[in-house]
Protein backbone atom coordinates (compact mmCIF):
# COMPACT_ATOMS: atom_id res chain seq x y z
CA UNK A 1 0.00 0.00 0.00
CA UNK A 2 2.88 2.37 0.10
CA UNK A 3 2.82 2.93 -3.91
CA UNK A 4 -0.89 4.21 -2.83
CA UNK A 5 0.41 6.90 -0.36
CA UNK A 6 3.43 8.13 -2.56
CA UNK A 7 0.65 8.25 -5.52
CA UNK A 8 -1.58 10.42 -2.77
CA UNK A 9 1.90 12.40 -1.54
CA UNK A 10 2.58 13.20 -5.00
CA UNK A 11 -0.70 14.58 -5.43
CA UNK A 12 -1.07 16.81 -3.44
CA UNK A 13 1.78 18.71 -3.75
CA UNK A 14 1.24 19.12 -7.18
CA UNK A 15 -2.21 20.15 -6.63
CA UNK A 16 -0.41 22.88 -3.91
CA UNK A 17 2.28 24.05 -6.05
CA UNK A 18 -0.36 24.83 -8.77
CA UNK A 19 -3.28 26.28 -6.64
CA UNK A 20 -0.22 27.35 -4.40
CA UNK A 21 1.15 29.70 -7.37
CA UNK A 22 -1.83 30.93 -8.48
CA UNK A 23 -2.36 32.11 -4.86
CA UNK A 24 0.90 33.52 -4.75
CA UNK A 25 0.70 35.38 -7.60
CA UNK A 26 -2.46 37.15 -7.19
CA UNK A 27 -2.57 37.58 -3.55
CA UNK A 28 1.44 38.69 -3.19
CA UNK A 29 3.23 39.54 -6.86
CA UNK A 30 0.50 41.13 -9.10
CA UNK A 31 -0.53 43.73 -5.90
CA UNK A 32 3.38 44.90 -5.19
CA UNK A 33 4.04 45.02 -9.13
CA UNK A 34 3.10 48.82 -8.73
CA UNK A 35 6.33 49.18 -6.60
CA UNK A 36 8.72 48.89 -9.29
CA UNK A 37 7.47 52.08 -11.19
CA UNK A 38 8.90 51.83 -14.48
CA UNK A 39 6.72 49.65 -16.84
CA UNK A 40 9.50 48.03 -18.42
CA UNK A 41 11.25 46.56 -15.42
CA UNK A 42 7.31 45.92 -14.03
CA UNK A 43 6.95 43.94 -16.95
CA UNK A 44 10.47 41.80 -17.44
CA UNK A 45 10.17 40.93 -13.66
CA UNK A 46 6.17 39.59 -14.53
CA UNK A 47 7.25 37.87 -17.57
CA UNK A 48 10.11 36.31 -15.87
CA UNK A 49 8.21 35.46 -13.02
CA UNK A 50 5.33 33.54 -15.04
CA UNK A 51 8.07 32.08 -16.80
CA UNK A 52 9.36 30.39 -13.71
CA UNK A 53 6.23 29.72 -12.16
CA UNK A 54 4.35 28.23 -15.76
CA UNK A 55 7.47 25.60 -15.47
CA UNK A 56 6.69 24.53 -12.58
CA UNK A 57 2.62 24.48 -13.24
CA UNK A 58 3.31 22.34 -16.50
CA UNK A 59 5.45 19.49 -14.45
CA UNK A 60 2.37 19.89 -11.35
CA UNK A 61 -0.23 18.82 -14.31
CA UNK A 62 1.66 16.14 -15.57
CA UNK A 63 2.02 14.85 -12.07
CA UNK A 64 -1.55 15.54 -11.37
CA UNK A 65 -2.66 13.82 -14.10
CA UNK A 66 -0.27 10.86 -13.92
CA UNK A 67 -1.20 10.50 -10.47
CA UNK A 68 -4.86 11.00 -10.45
CA UNK A 69 -5.14 8.07 -13.15
CA UNK A 70 -3.23 5.69 -11.24
CA UNK A 71 -5.10 6.47 -7.98
CA UNK A 72 -8.18 5.96 -10.01
CA UNK A 73 -6.88 2.43 -11.63
CA UNK A 74 -5.92 1.21 -8.50
CA UNK A 75 -9.30 2.20 -6.68
CA UNK A 76 -10.83 -0.46 -9.78
CA UNK A 77 -11.23 2.23 -12.55
CA UNK A 78 -13.31 5.30 -12.92
CA UNK A 79 -16.59 3.24 -12.87
CA UNK A 80 -15.68 1.72 -9.28
CA UNK A 81 -14.89 5.44 -7.80
CA UNK A 82 -16.87 8.08 -6.34
CA UNK A 83 -18.97 10.93 -8.15
CA UNK A 84 -16.71 13.69 -6.73
CA UNK A 85 -13.97 11.86 -8.51
CA UNK A 86 -15.07 12.38 -11.22
CA UNK A 87 -16.06 16.20 -10.71
CA UNK A 88 -12.14 16.83 -9.94
CA UNK A 89 -11.27 15.65 -13.37
CA UNK A 90 -13.55 17.37 -15.01
CA UNK A 91 -12.63 20.08 -12.92
CA UNK A 92 -8.87 19.26 -13.76
CA UNK A 93 -9.25 19.43 -17.63
CA UNK A 94 -11.08 22.42 -17.35
CA UNK A 95 -8.49 23.78 -15.66
CA UNK A 96 -5.50 22.18 -17.67
CA UNK A 97 -7.45 24.06 -20.96
CA UNK A 98 -7.23 27.17 -18.81
CA UNK A 99 -3.59 27.10 -18.23
CA UNK A 100 -2.77 25.90 -21.69
CA UNK A 101 -4.75 29.39 -23.40
CA UNK A 102 -2.70 31.30 -20.74
CA UNK A 103 0.45 29.91 -21.19
CA UNK A 104 0.24 29.91 -25.58
CA UNK A 105 -1.92 32.62 -25.89
CA UNK A 106 -1.46 35.79 -23.20
CA UNK A 107 1.72 34.95 -21.86
CA UNK A 108 3.42 34.52 -25.24
CA UNK A 109 2.23 37.75 -25.87
CA UNK A 110 3.63 39.25 -23.04
CA UNK A 111 7.38 38.09 -23.76
CA UNK A 112 7.04 39.20 -27.09
CA UNK A 113 5.76 42.75 -25.65
CA UNK A 114 8.74 42.96 -23.49
CA UNK A 115 11.43 41.45 -26.30
CA UNK A 116 10.29 44.39 -28.36
CA UNK A 117 9.28 47.09 -26.11
CA UNK A 118 5.53 47.56 -26.60
CA UNK A 119 4.90 47.80 -22.80
CA UNK A 120 0.77 48.60 -23.47
CA UNK A 121 0.46 45.76 -25.32
CA UNK A 122 2.36 44.09 -22.49
CA UNK A 123 0.22 45.67 -19.94
CA UNK A 124 -2.97 44.18 -21.82
CA UNK A 125 -1.27 40.68 -21.77
CA UNK A 126 -0.93 40.94 -18.34
CA UNK A 127 -4.43 42.42 -17.77
CA UNK A 128 -5.71 38.83 -19.90
CA UNK A 129 -3.46 36.92 -17.40
CA UNK A 130 -4.65 37.64 -14.17
CA UNK A 131 -8.12 37.33 -15.50
CA UNK A 132 -7.52 33.62 -16.46
CA UNK A 133 -4.93 33.20 -13.65
CA UNK A 134 -8.32 34.00 -11.13
CA UNK A 135 -11.18 31.65 -13.01
CA UNK A 136 -8.22 28.95 -12.92
CA UNK A 137 -8.11 29.39 -8.75
CA UNK A 138 -11.61 29.39 -8.44
CA UNK A 139 -12.06 25.96 -10.29
CA UNK A 140 -8.94 25.11 -7.76
CA UNK A 141 -10.58 26.03 -4.70
CA UNK A 142 -13.60 24.45 -5.99
CA UNK A 143 -11.25 21.07 -6.75
CA UNK A 144 -10.37 21.02 -3.36
CA UNK A 145 -13.54 21.81 -1.95
CA UNK A 146 -14.74 18.87 -4.19
CA UNK A 147 -12.47 16.94 -2.34
CA UNK A 148 -12.25 17.05 0.85
CA UNK A 149 -16.33 17.58 1.13
CA UNK A 150 -17.74 16.03 -2.31
CA UNK A 151 -17.33 12.13 -0.45
CA UNK A 152 -20.56 13.82 1.95
CA UNK A 153 -23.04 13.64 -1.42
Amino acid sequence: MLLHEIELFLHLLAAAVWVGGMVAMLAAVRPALPLIEAPPQRLRFAAAVLGRLFAAVAVAIVVLFATGLAIVAGAGGFGRVHASVHAMAAIALVMAAVFAAIRFGPYVRLRRAVAAGQWPAGGEAMWMIRRLVGVNLVLGVLVFAVATIGRAF
